[in-house]
């Protein structure tokens, strides 16, 4: 039972309000109903309220202004500017202030609004990294928010001229103190007289210790500097000596000391190889960047720190938000003209369904959070790729000589596609956003890492995204001399007809394509060898899968499509894509056949033939209907005279929580038996050896 206050929402669900919001409820509730079309009672649960209170609040909204007919103009565009920002960027949020008001500054009211995220962000046992400004400043300054244990603040980079206030030592020494934390300054300053001079006190006992807990933040607060001659930059002596015009015309703004391009792109000059401190790929691999910075004078650079992917929450004003978006290509969209008036008893347009329950921190940080877990989980089998925190590599597997194995799509399939990492299978993985592709730079990140001067093989499924972001970091490992050869997976048989096979998607038999790969390096095969084994072991794989329920993402906790009570959905992918087709839900045994009736009149096998057998969890199906299916689709393929040299039966690649089943068969040779019975020790699959008949 959600438990309901009279008149506040709780504390607890406050800190569940977008952060577009601010700290005003009201705001929230008048959103709710007249933007989201919520219903009052949704309202109410979502909020932790008694309906008759949600009715207040918009009776009140009402009568302090916020709502006439129609959420108040100004207060709207903030909000609104904060979610197209959101929306357009990727942030994790977005906070924008009005850019007037009261009798305080700019830099001022921007540090209040900060300190008012980060009490929000702040966890014990952070460790948090500070950049310096005036900003970042004023953020200390108004933040007092004691009593978390285990913090501890570290100064982003080295010591700067004393001329400004808003140096990085002032800047983290009083946020330390403001959250009552250990404070770990850089004894050394942020520019040295030369590259030399940077190694050796990099060297030294002190700095480097200080060092490693900076490379251990898992948050950082910084400003955004313009390349104006009264920035933060300029005035903290970054370019005292330098010739501007000559070394960084390329320089829109800066981030923690280095400066970046218009495009977000690092902007290489005589500072940077003297600079003390987090250079910007350090920066990027911190999972939450969180920057205050506001002013006309500062749009181009703000604009240039989001698409480097240097920032993801932010917190600035509605007219820098407005000439960011506006510089972007961003159009306002047109607003309906008219809600309706709050009925006690009455309902809103839309309708929401309500969420599931999980076992999450925030949304925003499952995936970071997972990854967190599973490492130390793994310890033995995993290690973190430098560089990144979302790629995994195997502590035993790659080494000189070896062709390297790197896998990868989005996040969300679990144990795909970290499990499938160690010895005798894949050498690196790869992890995207939820159901979305890995970025290029990790992928080159897991490259580096693993591989051993025979070439690479990358192995992923058939997404769109994949394919443009896996073809970039192949085109930039090869500009470093690193040979690569790609095998796209096809398996999905209900996702295209068999004429086009290259537009299916890659499915559960990804785990058949990775562990013959694997085993194909680990027996030292060439990359060219490698690459023509997987790609037939790709071709003789196919799939195909039926939901009960679909997949609910966890930051919506909304299905991704409807199914009714007494249907099932056949032919589904694993992202969430509505099936071929949906009918009455069957027994077991004719689900079995259903699937399996579909993939045989594809494959065509003749008596005597052998198969691998997965049947795979889609994520909420229980162990025990897995193996009901299994019981079933072994004794049509006994009748059928088709032998089944192992079966996997399990969660091997699923969907989230979708409650549903995938069945996948690979058509077996000789050479398929021998990679797939070769020894492998990974966190989802381990083999001893040759095993038949099942798993």
């Amino acid at each position: 039972m959600v438990k309901r206050s009279g008149g506040k929402p709780d504390k607890a669900v406050l800190s569940e309000m977008p952060m577009r919001f601010g700290d005003d409820p009201l705001l929230w509730a008048a959103w709710l109903y007249y933007e989201d079309g919520m219903t009052q009672a949704d309202i109410a649960n979502l909020m932790g309220l008694s309906r008759a209170s949600v009715n207040t609040y918009l009776a009140d909204a009402r009568t302090r202004g916020l709502v006439n007919i129609e959420i108040e103009p100004d207060r709207f565009r903030s909000v609104m500017i904060a979610k197209a920002m959101k929306d357009r960027f990727n942030l994790q949020d977005c906070l924008v202030i009005p850019s007037e008001g009261g009798d305080r500054s700019l830099f001022e009211r921007l540090g209040a609004a900060g300190a008012q995220v980060l009490k929000r962000l702040v966890r014990a046992g952070d460790t948090i990294a500070v950049a310096w400004g005036r900003s970042v400043l004023s953020l200390a300054e108004e933040l007092h928010h004691p009593g978390l244990a285990d913090i501890r603040v570290v100064q982003a980079s080295g010591s700067t001229t004393a001329r400004i206030p808003w140096t990085p030592e002032a800047c983290a020494a009083r946020l330390a103190e403001a959250l009552e934390a250990r404070w770990v300054p850089l004894s050394a300053p942020a520019i040295v007289s030369s590259p030399e001079m940077r190694e050796r006190l990099l060297a030294e006992t002190v700095l480097s210790e200080q060092m490693v807990v900076l490379s251990e933040a898992n948050r950082i607060v910084m400003g955004i500097s313009s390349m104006r001659p009264e920035s933060t930059i300029h005035t903290s002596g970054f370019l005292d000596g330098v010739d501007q015009q000559a070394h960084y015309q390329d320089a829109v703004g800066s981030v923690s000391g280095r400066f970046i391009s218009a495009r977000g792109e690092p902007v290489i000059g005589p500072v940077n190889d003297r600079t003390i401190g987090l250079d910007l790929a350090a920066l990027r691999a911190i999972p939450q960047r969180i920057a205050v910075a506001g002013g006309i004078e500062k749009v181009s650079a703000i604009l240039a720190a989001l698409r480097g992917g240097y920032v993801n929450v932010l917190i600035t004003d509605a007219a820098s938000a407005r000439g960011v978006l506006t510089a972007d290509g961003w159009q306002e969209p047109k607003r309906r003209s008219q809600v309706p008036a709050p009925v006690v008893d009455g309902a809103a347009p839309r309708v929401h369904h309500g969420g599931d329950k999980k076992l999450i921190n925030e949304a925003r940080d499952i995936v970071d959070e997972s990854i967190d877990g599973l490492l130390l989980a793994h310890e033995p089998l995993l290690a973190k790729v430098p560089g990144t925190h979302r790629a995994v590599m195997a502590r035993n597997g790659p080494r000189s000589g070896k062709v390297g194995i790197v896998i990868g799509g989005g996040s969300g399939h679990d144990p795909g596609f970290w499990g499938y990492v160690g010895q005798g299978c894949a050498d690196a993985a790869v992890m995207g956003n939820i159901f979305a592709a890995p970025p290029p730079d990790p992928i080159l990140a897991a490259s580096r890492a693993v591989h051993g001067d025979a070439g690479l093989l990358y192995i992923y499924g058939n997404f769109s995204g994949d394919v443009m972001n896996f073809d970039m970091a192949a085109e930039m490992a090869a500009a470093e001399g690193i040979r690569v050869r790609q095998v796209v997976t096809t398996d999905d048989i209900a996702s295209s007809p068999p004429d086009a096979r290259g537009s299916r998607r890659g499915v559960a038999g990804n785990v058949f394509v990775f562990k013959i790969a694997g085993a194909a390096a680990d027996l030292n095969a060439s990359l060219e060898a490698c690459e023509i084994v997987a790609r037939r072991a790709a071709d003789c794989t196919y799939t195909m899968g039926l939901a009960l329920e679909p997949v609910r993402l966890p930051d919506t906790r909304q299905p991704s499509y409807e199914v009714g009570p007494d249907e099932m959905e056949i032919g589904v992918g694993i992202h969430g894509e509505p099936g071929v087709m949906r009918q009455k839900i069957v027994k077991a045994d004719d689900a079995a056949d259903l699937l399996l009736d579909r993939i045989l009149s594809e494959m065509a096998p003749v008596r005597g033939d052998r198969v691998a057998l997965l049947i795979n969890s889609l994520g909420g199906t229980q162990t025990m209907e897995l193996y009901i299916l299994a019981r079933r689709v072994r004794q049509r393929l006994k009748a059928h005279g088709i032998g089944v040299h192992r079966t996997f039966v399990g969660p091997y690649f699923t969907s989230l929580d979708m409650k549903g089943v995938s069945l996948s068969l690979m058509k077996l040779d000789d050479e398929l038996i021998t990679l797939l019975d070769h020894p492998c020790h990974t966190p989802a699959l381990t083999e001893l050896g040759e095993q038949k008949g099942g798993k």
